[in-house]
């Protein structure tokens, strides 16, 4: 029950954890050298493979050692919490001193999740960033979020798993303005895109020709456009104001396209620049000029690599979505 779940139980097994892991070290002739950079609280879906998951955050920790917390669910049922303490470790190359990390897992029944709070502010790490990663889409934007979400100084999302782009969108502008910052997933996917299409407009010849643009045309996979397409041309539109040009946005779908794929196009006159996905290949048309670049298919783990690595807010991120929200309830797809 949720009266037996003690932080203070928690932190004992964690120090009697350390104890063991260096005897046992010792006893080997290797060191240990047990490594925190931030603690990440993790708060999975009912439907997430757990051991993928678990894979995941392993694969994480050796450029983010974290002091991990778990939260799995435990149903709608009676208030019920359980834990465990465990230990990641891996030893880098050519070292004989192994590098670990904390792991606490904890199941929780949605009628317990009013208890974590209070267990989970005494087993932070002190001193270092919190972030939390909702990846349960159910329980997203409801008073539980808010109470979890006050403990982490970031909260990163995904808004690729909500069924309803249009409705998801003002949801995240509602996250936004809260105190703490809010990363999505799906604003982060589109990095490379963003300093593709910004590299192109770094030519005096593309540069020269930006004025002309009048037509912005976003090509997607599916019936509506996912909430990464109303990023996309969110941000071009914003980028495209700020140079003083103003052009006619279109989403447009694309029954080839599948997945995460897009298609990009600004045209104007004579003169057009393309981005599209080819499998790992992000290919780039403008004018006469062409380029082609890796683009790795979007993984969790490739994706939140580059989301712990920024604890501030994001003003270019929070800008896109407000004007994102603010496309999608005005425009006829």
């Amino acid at each position: 029950m949720a009266a037996t779940l003690s932080p203070d139980r928690i932190l004992r097994e964690l120090a009697d954890l350390w104890v063991a892991t260096g005897q046992e070290h010792a006893e080997a002739g290797s060191g240990v050298l047990r490594a925190c950079a931030m603690t990440l609280i993790v708060l999975a879906g009912e439907t997430d493979d757990m051991a993928n998951l678990g894979e995941t955050i392993a694969a994480l920790m050796p450029e983010y050692p974290a002091r991990t917390i778990l939260i799995r669910p435990g149903g709608t049922g009676a208030p019920a919490l359980a834990e465990r303490v465990y230990s990641q470790c891996w030893m880098p190359f050519r070292q004989r001193r192994q590098i670990c990390c904390e792991h606490i897992e904890i199941t929780a029944s949605d009628a317990s999740l009013v208890d974590l709070p209070s267990i989970l502010l005494p087993l932070v790490a002190p001193d270092l960033p919190v972030l939390l990663w909702w990846r349960n889409q159910r329980l997203l934007g409801t008073p539980e979020y808010g109470k979890l979400a006050a403990i982490a100084h970031k909260v990163i999302v995904d808004s690729a798993g909500l069924p309803d782009a249009n409705a998801a969108l003002p949801l995240l502008v509602g996250l936004a303005r809260g105190e703490v910052a809010l990363g999505d997933l799906s604003w982060t996917l589109l990095t490379r895109w963003r300093e593709m299409l910004s590299g192109v407009f770094e030519s005096c010849q593309c540069q020269a020709r930006l004025p002309e643009i009048s037509n912005v045309v976003v090509s997607f996979a599916g019936v509506c456009p996912p909430v990464f397409a109303w990023y996309m041309g969110a941000w071009v539109a914003n980028a495209l104001a700020d140079a003083g040009v103003h052009a006619e946005l279109t989403w447009q779908p694309r029954p080839e396209l599948t997945g995460y794929a897009l298609r990009l196009e600004l045209a104007g006159g004579d003169f057009r620049v393309s981005l599209e996905r080819h499998d790992d290949r992000l290919s780039v048309q403008a004018g006469a000029l062409s380029n082609c670049a890796n683009l790795s298919q979007p993984t969790d783990c490739l994706l939140m690599r580059e989301e712990l690595g920024i604890v501030r807010r994001d003003p270019v991120f929070e800008r896109t979505l407000a004007t994102a929200a603010r496309l999608a309830a005005a425009a006829i797809v």
